[in-house]
């Protein structure tokens, strides 16, 4: 069964350019958020204002993740138009394996070559899949590449080393779930459905093929940013304003216990939305206090779900299928985080 999907070229430019002004409007309203955000940040760092403060915990929380994060989602649009604009018709489908398990399994393995972490890799595999990739080997890239790539892999290391077998776990784990994952989804009789139709219409409505390709990576970068800064945006405040509502002592008072630590920390992880890229050594300092399953939980399922990657996905995937995603996720991470509890 072929899921793979080919984007066809059209060249009608009328309702794309009515999407295209709105998408500007929206990307303009989302920068004003921003610097509004930073503004207050810097302001309220000097003392000039005197806020609550839980005001300024919420702010100072949602501003961290989201500037954080923007670098690696410009990073990503930039990879994504560069897959769409240069890389040749059916290239990545061509040399990819034929068996789709081995096909997933070579996908879970670009994040080598391509590490940029979880929040660059939403737009990064909106081109992939326009460029061929199916949704299930999409999906498979989106969960495996935070986790297998150099960057993430250094600093996991550097922060526990072989202690424990942390680091082996995360890599093992994060690939094990990931190609679970691209596995269940690539069964779904209609994979096209799991996308949103937004989504599906901007596959469909992919830039022409004519004209100067600086010209259409202009309007894709407009395109992809337009659509993931307001989900960034809303995602960071989200999990800002959720970890000044949720007691961090709460949370490490459950850290002992052998069961309740790994959900403890799946809840942490999926409420601070951190980098996979430095959130070892925000792991680190939860090594004293929660034993080694629930950090491995916490490494493995934060950089593929949490709050502000479900805000990007939504961009992409429906409701129902995000709810399924969590699920699988969620399910497959506490039995990893459960089963080196009991080996530790």
């Amino acid at each position: 069964m072929s899921h793979t999907h080919h984007a066809p070229a059209t060249g009608d430019p009328g309702p794309a350019r009515g999407l295209t002004g709105r998408r500007a409007i929206a990307a303009g309203i989302a920068a004003a958020i921003v610097a509004g955000l930073i503004a207050v940040r810097v302001t309220t760092s000097q003392g000039e204002f005197d806020l609550p403060d839980a005001t300024q915990d919420f702010v100072t929380l949602s501003a961290s993740v989201l500037i954080e994060s923007l670098p690696f989602v410009f990073l990503g649009i930039g990879l994504s138009i560069a897959v769409r604009l240069w890389l040749p018709d059916d290239f990545l489908v061509r040399r990819l394996p034929r068996n789709p398990g081995l096909r997933r399994a070579v996908v879970s393995l670009l994040g080598v070559l391509l590490p940029v972490c979880e929040c660059g890799n939403v737009p990064l595999a909106r081109g992939l899949i326009v460029r061929g990739l199916s949704v299930g080997e999409a999906m498979t890239f989106l969960l495996a590449a935070p986790i297998l790539n150099p960057v993430t892999i250094i600093t996991t290391y550097q922060a526990f080393g072989w202690d424990d077998g942390i680091l082996a776990a995360r890599i093992a784990g994060g690939f094990v779930i990931a190609n679970l994952v691209g596995w269940v989804f690539s069964r779904h009789p209609e994979p096209m459905s799991l996308l949103t139709p937004k989504f599906q219409a901007a596959c469909a409505h992919e830039p022409g093929q004519g004209g100067r390709k600086s010209r259409r990576a202009a309007t894709m970068f407009a395109e992809e940013t337009a659509a993931m800064l307001p989900a960034l945006v809303v995602g960071s405040a989200i999990a800002g304003f959720i970890q000044v509502a949720i007691s961090r002592d709460l949370l490490v008072t459950l850290g002992q216990n052998p069961v309740l630590s790994v959900f403890a920390l799946m809840v942490l992880a999926f409420v601070v939305s951190i980098c996979s890229n430095v959130d070892a050594f925000f792991a680190l300092a939860l090594g004293s206090t929660f034993m080694p399953g629930a950090i491995v939980a916490f490494l493995v399922f934060g950089p593929m779900i949490d709050i502000k990657m479900l805000a990007l996905l939504r961009t992409t995937f429906t409701t129902r299928t995000l709810v399924q995603l969590t699920a699988i996720v969620a399910l497959a991470s506490a039995a990893l985080g459960l089963a080196v509890n009991v080996v530790a």
